[in-house]
């Protein structure tokens, strides 16, 4: 199913955050209750209680409206400064780890990388929405621990970024695989696991470069 086009959004009355945020409960729940095949907009508009015009000018349909119910999820992540490195992904990753393990993430989350398969627009949508707002946890993580002399600093811009993605790409993998592919535990024994190897990796690759670790 291809996204559509979004419509150019009128002037007029500011869009209600209010609106926003009570349409986004509302998919989520209905993911809940009724499953992606069967939820519709009609029904988010009714137990948001706004009318389904309201729906079309935010959204192009339903795959753009998921993502965006799916997002404000991820946006609930926060980096704990505990003073390390090793902690602050633990405890960043252990967040991650229980989101996904909610009804509302879990089938939202799968549903649309399944529909993205076969729409180039609903897969960007998934990037910029859920993949690139959620790479501001890497880079405040990485800056804090070069700050601490954890990390060293890296002066090539490209080099940091493709770094960057890299970081967010074996986290992200990885505990997405656990929780919705694997379905095992990702407990604080599994993240701290997962931790030693991230870092043993950042260490090395500090070494490749003549580097500090």
């Amino acid at each position: 199913m291809q996204s559509r086009t979004p419509a150019p959004r009128a002037t007029g009355r500011p869009r209600s955050a209010a609106a926003d945020t009570a349409i986004l409960a509302a998919t989520r729940q209905a993911l809940v209750e009724l499953g992606w095949s069967k939820l519709t907009l009609g029904d988010v508009a009714m137990r948001a209680g706004v009318a389904k015009t309201t729906l079309y000018r935010r959204w192009a349909g339903k795959n753009e409206l998921v993502v965006d119910a799916v997002a404000e999820l991820f946006d609930e992540l926060e980096l704990p400064d505990s003073g390390t490195l090793a902690a602050d992904i633990e405890g960043v990753v252990l967040q991650f780890a229980s989101i996904l393990a909610r009804p509302e993430a879990k089938s939202g989350l799968m549903a649309v990388v399944s529909e993205s398969i076969r729409d180039d627009a609903l897969r960007e949508r998934i990037r910029s929405s859920i993949v690139e707002r959620q790479k501001r946890l890497v880079l405040e993580g990485r800056a804090r621990a070069q700050a601490r002399g954890e990390l060293p600093p890296e002066t090539d811009p490209s080099e940091s970024a493709r770094t960057a993605d890299l970081i967010f790409d074996i986290v992200a993998g990885a505990v997405v695989h656990r929780c919705l592919v694997s379905s095992e535990p990702a407990d604080a024994e599994w993240v701290h696991s997962l931790t030693r190897v991230l870092l043993l990796g950042l260490a090395g690759a500090a070494s490749e470069t003549g580097e500090p670790a």
